[in-house]
């Protein structure tokens, strides 16, 4: 009889032993149910066409003119006698120093200009 109740009392130990290790296994299969939720499928929405932007140009304070910068390198270089040098022509036209080359280059080269000392340039 004392075996018997060993007997018993070892097969209770090891279903709650059980029990407790699915319970375990339970948790575990609930929280992983939890964190990934169930994704609905969105109803298609439709979105109406916005109006096209209406470009905001600026006004430029400068006065311009429709001449080219070469147009108006080469007037201020033909009002001038004596010739003029390149910082004269950035004081008068605005452009900067590199502008002024380039266009004094390109007007060499169409031989509108001659260079008559260094850095003074007359019309031809």
């Amino acid at each position: 009889m004392k075996a018997l109740e060993r007997n018993l009392q070892s097969v209770v130990k090891s279903l709650k032993a059980l029990t407790q290790k699915t319970e375990k296994i339970a948790k575990i299969l609930d929280r992983l149910e939890k964190a990934k939720p169930v994704k609905k499928p969105r109803a298609k929405v439709r979105v109406k066409a916005k109006p096209a932007k209406k470009r905001v140009t600026r006004k430029v304070a400068v006065k311009r003119t429709l001449a080219t910068v070469s147009d108006t390198v080469m007037s201020i270089i033909k009002g001038s006698r004596k010739g003029v040098d390149s910082a004269t022509l950035e004081r008068k036209t605005g452009f900067n120093n590199q502008k002024i080359r380039n266009n004094i280059f390109k007007l060499t080269k169409q031989g509108k200009i001659k260079r008559v000392g260094r850095g003074v340039y007359i019309a031809k």
